[in-house]
């Protein structure tokens, strides 16, 4: 039953990569483990997880992280700025440079990005 009131979390768990995972309905509580790739993967479900009317009384999740190195990776979308990343992402717009700086292999300029680009995040 909880299963299938959480299933949208697990199947972005599943599109995230989170690997390692387990899913179990225990005691009234769904119960959900696993290993996220990185941080920004792990945020994400645990969003996706807060979204759902009731999950405090319901969801016990476990999620670790593989890689710390750097927050995570962050696909542009159309009318993303490093600085809107930045504040999303940093709690601070002002470190767009820091993203710039971390993808200079990619990136020629912070002032021009494209939609599907994959950007390393580096940590708060």
């Amino acid at each position: 039953m909880l299963k299938e009131k959480y299933q949208a979390v697990l199947d972005l768990a599943k599109s995230l990569d989170v690997k390692g995972g387990d899913v179990k309905e225990e005691g009234g509580k769904l119960k959900i483990s696993g290993t996220a790739p990185y941080e920004l993967d792990k945020e994400q479900v645990w969003d996706a997880i807060k979204s759902i009317p009731g999950w405090e009384n319901e969801v016990v999740a476990d999620i670790k992280v593989a890689n710390k190195d750097i927050l995570g990776i962050y696909t542009v979308k159309s009318g993303d700025t490093l600085s809107k990343i930045s504040k999303k992402y940093l709690d601070n717009p002002n470190r767009y440079n820091d993203i710039f700086n971390l993808n200079k292999d990619i990136l020629n300029n912070p002032d021009l990005i494209k939609p599907d680009q994959r950007l390393k995040i580096p940590n708060k």
